[in-house]
């Protein structure tokens, strides 16, 4: 799809659209305007199909089911990205180097870190400076103990997004396991799975200090 093609062209970005409806929609991601708000959580919007994509979590309504593991999802593009933890692919590709992604806010975290000098945010704590407001936001739970995710299943607390999605397979059987194909063994983390790899590949995983 050609960005510059359409009717409607926004004087932001300069990106157009074919309806007048879809340029003020995008046009909110440049204004900060969330007019849409959920009756539930109170959190808001920019478009109306955002806001019922994230009413079905409060719902439990999940219609998008995998073939595979029988995984279901809020969002018909959660299970497309979840199909690619079954098939391999990594369709976002680095411009700079070969490494490529399953998902496009992957590929845009990667070349922000890695290929990227800018490091503008601060932690008012102890000095160190982040590219992005998300990772600065990140670091500072570090020091304030802030737990941001909840399990919706028990009282558990979690400072990591990643520590969630453990607890989530390993407590209450939700999620995708990741198999090891040559002896079967599972991981509850992706990284977990790519570090047990290698020493069916008699390479000895190397050792990080955190």
């Amino acid at each position: 799809m050609n960005i510059h093609s359409g009717k409607y062209k926004c004087s932001e970005c300069g990106k157009c659209f074919t309806r007048k409806e879809k340029l003020t929609a995008h046009q909110r991601g440049h204004s900060g305007e969330k007019p849409f708000e959920c009756s539930v959580c109170g959190k808001r919007f920019t478009r109306a199909d955002s806001l019922t994509d994230h009413s079905k979590i409060h719902s439990g309504e999940k219609p998008y089911k995998c073939r595979v593991c029988d995984k279901s999802f809020e969002r018909s593009g959660l299970l497309t990205i979840h199909m690619r933890v079954h098939t391999g692919e990594r369709p976002y590709k680095c411009s700079v180097c070969d490494k490529s992604f399953s998902q496009s806010s992957g590929l845009q975290k990667h070349e922000l870190y890695i290929h990227s000098n800018v490091r503008s945010h601060s932690c008012s704590y102890c000095g160190k400076q982040f590219a992005t407001v998300g990772g600065l936001k990140r670091h500072v739970r570090v020091h304030t103990g802030a737990k941001p995710f909840s399990c919706r299943h028990c009282s558990e607390e979690f400072m990591w997004r990643k520590q969630l999605e453990t607890h989530l397979l390993k407590s209450h059987n939700e999620g995708t396991w990741f198999t090891c194909h040559i002896c079967l063994k599972k991981f509850a983390l992706k990284g977990g799975l790519k570090q047990h790899m290698l020493r069916h590949e008699g390479v000895k995983p190397t050792q990080h200090m955190n």
